[in-house]
C-alpha cells in the first residue's frame, strides 16, 4: 500500500482541494451536488502523479531508483491502470455535480502533459493549463482570475522544478520568484466582494509570498538541486494559501479558512511521503 501512496504523492492531493473552493468563489459556489468537486480534483491530480511515473519510468531508473516503479515495488502496467481508473473516477464524480462538459478537457490536459507536453519546452505551459482548467471546472468563467494566478504560479513552479536533479539558473530562479510577486498581488488585485474580504484576501496574499517567496529567493541565490527541491516543495504546498486568499477576495470567508487548514496537514504528511 506504501508504494501506491508513493505514486500518486497521496498526501500532496490536499493541495489541489482548493483549486474548485477558490473557482467556486468567484461563481456559483460549492453548494448541492458541487461540493463534489474537489473530490474530483484529487482524482485527476492522484491520476496525472501515476501517469507521470509511468511515462518516466526509464528516466527514473536512472535518477531516482527509489520510486515505486523502477524500484519494482509497483508495475508499470498497474501504475497506468491507476491513472485510467482515477481519470475515470474523477469524470464520474464530475458529471454527477453537473461539471462533467468542464472536466473533460482537464482530464485531456493531465493525460497530454504526461504522454506529450512534459519533456518539452511547452511542459511548464502544458501544467500551468492543467491547473488552470481545474479552477474554472469550480466556477466557470467567472473563475478565470483565480485560474490566472493559479495557473501563473504553477507555470513557474513547474520551470523551476525541471532543476530538482542537476540544479537551475539564478536567472530562472529569480524570474519565478518574480512570477510569486505577480501572483500575490494578482490573488487581492481586482473586485473584491467588500473591504474586508479584500483585506482577507490581501493578508493570504501576504502570507502566500512569504511562504513561497522565502524558499525561491534561497534558490535564487545559490540555484543547487537541493535548494531547487526545496523550493519546489514549498511552491507544492503554497497553492493553499493563494487559494485561501483568492477565496476570501471573492467572499467565500469560510472556504478560505477550511482550505487554509489544509497547509499544516499538507506540510505534515510531505514529510512522510514527498510531492515531488
Amino acid at each position: 500500500m506504501k508504494a501506491y501512496v508513493e505514486l500518486v504523492r497521496a498526501p500532496a492531493a490536499l493541495t489541489v482541494l482548493g483549486d474548485t473552493v477558490a473557482g467556486a468563489a468567484f461563481g456559483a459556489g460549492l453548494g448541492g451536488r458541487r461540493a463534489a468537486l474537489p473530490l474530483a480534483s484529487v482524482a485527476f491530480y492522484w491520476a496525472g502523479m501515476a501517469l507521470n511515473d509511468w511515462s518516466d519510468r526509464g528516466l527514473d531508473a536512472v535518477e531516482r531508483p527509489e520510486r515505486p516503479i523502477p524500484s519494482g515495488r509497483v508495475a508499470p502496467a498497474a501504475a497506468l491502470g491507476i491513472a485510467a481508473g482515477l481519470t475515470a473516477v474523477g469524470l464520474g464524480i464530475a458529471t454527477a455535480a453537473g461539471r462533467g462538459r468542464a472536466a473533460v478537457p482537464l482530464a485531456a490536459a493531465v493525460w497530454a502533459y504526461d504522454l506529450v507536453f512534459k519533456q518539452t519546452p511547452a511542459g511548464p505551459v502544458a501544467m500551468a493549463a492543467c491547473r488552470a482548467l481545474d479552477v474554472l471546472m469550480g466556477g466557470g468563467r467567472a473563475a478565470l482570475p483565480a485560474a490566472v494566478a493559479i495557473g501563473g504560479h504553477t507555470l513557474g513552479v513547474t520551470a523551476l522544478s525541471r532543476g530538482e536533479v542537476h540544479g537551475g539558473s539564478t536567472g530562472l530562479a529569480r524570474g519565478v520568484l518574480a512570477g510569486t510577486a505577480a501572483s500575490a498581488v494578482a490573488a487581492c488585485a481586482g473586485p473584491a466582494r467588500s473591504w474586508r474580504h479584500r483585506v482577507a484576501g490581501a493578508a493570504g496574499a501576504l502570507a502566500y509570498a512569504g511562504f513561497v517567496g522565502r524558499a525561491q529567493l534561497d534558490a535564487a541565490r545559490a540555484p543547487t538541486a537541493g535548494a531547487i527541491r526545496t523550493a519546489t516543495k514549498a511552491g507544492i504546498h503554497g497553492m493553499v494559501p493563494l487559494q485561501s486568499a483568492l477565496a476570501a477576495r471573492a467572499g467565500s470567508a469560510t472556504a478560505a479558512a477550511l482550505v487554509a487548514c489544509a497547509l499544516p496537514l499538507a506540510r505534515r504528511l510531505g514529510r512522510k511521503v514527498g510531492p515531488t
